[in-house]
């Protein structure tokens, strides 16, 4: 597989253009004092449709051929409600495959986008088969949610901006999912940095980029009940081999760890954030003295959830 090249990174960057938010990056007196850090927060809830995944969504679907009407792919929410919006954007027709344990609120979100929701097993042989039958049926093209060279071009973005506003950074701290955003943020580091280290932040209950970079093969997930429902996926197989050659580690953090981080964002910074998102914030408290006195950039990555169901 092919791995992006610097002049792919920034082609997307000017093929999103003004389509995009270029989110702010935020900070706070407290958790710098709580970290022994100078953290600095890309915040990407503010981004449309509420995280990060529109850019990788729309850098694919913008590069789609006029006779190709629909799109299709499979996600637990936030590529779901990314495709969704890019569709609606560019006159496409969306479907988009979600596991029956999705968050009501990323539900109802691509459905008000305009796109039709189909519904499958919590398990990833079953959300690729499904998407695999309706892209047969309907002739649909599929944009997977993290494994695509597009997509990983889309999602760099956040990284090109965050280093054009602060190139001094020691680290950019990526919450690792299907890897699609770490591997993204680690060729920007590549192309754009001279010093920033890139680390992967995962839950221990979906541990497989952890497991992937120490010993070296790609291993995968086949469920998980961590409550960071973004990262419930099995890392990329481009991923895998851009974490591989970019990436400076990987760092786990618990559940419990994962809620009281987002508890601490939510009171300290004044800002909504899922799960997923407070995985970067976790791993730096985990570990105070990888990260001492030391600039880090964590990438907050999305604000849906269900408030209603808030873990604290």
């Amino acid at each position: 597989m092919n791995i992006p090249e610097r002049e792919d990174l920034l082609r997307a960057k000017e093929r999103l253009g003004l389509s995009i938010h270029r989110t702010p990056i935020l900070s706070s007196t407290y958790l710098n004092h709580l970290s022994g850090s100078n953290l600095y927060f890309k915040y990407e809830g503010f981004q449309k449709t509420g995280s990060f995944k529109a850019r990788g969504s729309l850098n694919s679907v913008l590069q789609l051929k006029e006779t190709q009407k629909t799109v299709c792919t499979h996600s637990s929410g936030n590529h779901g409600q990314a495709l969704a919006w890019a569709a609606n954007k560019t006159g496409k027709k969306a479907v988009i495959v979600m596991p029956e344990n999705a968050p009501k609120a990323k539900v109802e979100a691509v459905k008000n986008y305009g796109a039709e929701v189909i519904f499958c097993a919590p398990n990833m042989k079953s959300r690729e088969e499904t998407a695999k039958r309706i892209s047969d049926e309907r002739n649909a093209v599929i944009i997977p949610p993290f494994d695509f060279f597009n997509t990983i071009c889309g999602q760099s973005t956040v990284a090109q901006e965050i280093i054009e506003d602060y190139p001094k950074l020691d680290y950019i701290i990526v919450p690792t999912g299907g890897g699609g955003l770490l591997a993204g943020t680690s060729l920007a580091a590549k192309y754009f940095s001279e010093t920033i280290k890139v680390i992967g932040a995962e839950p221990e209950l979906a541990d497989d980029a952890f497991r992937s970079f120490e010993s070296g093969k790609r291993v995968t997930i086949n469920s998980s009940t961590t409550i960071a429902d973004g990262l419930r996926t099995s890392l990329g197989i481009l991923n895998f081999e851009i974490m591989m050659k970019f990436t400076s580690k990987v760092l786990l953090c618990s559940d419990k760890e994962i809620i009281d981080s987002m508890k601490l964002i939510y009171e300290r910074m004044k800002i909504i954030v899922e799960p997923s998102c407070a995985v970067g914030l976790a791993v730096v408290l985990r570990n105070p003295s990888e990260f001492k006195n030391k600039k880090v950039g964590i990438i907050l990555t999305g604000a849906n959830l269900d408030l209603g169901k808030l873990p604290f």
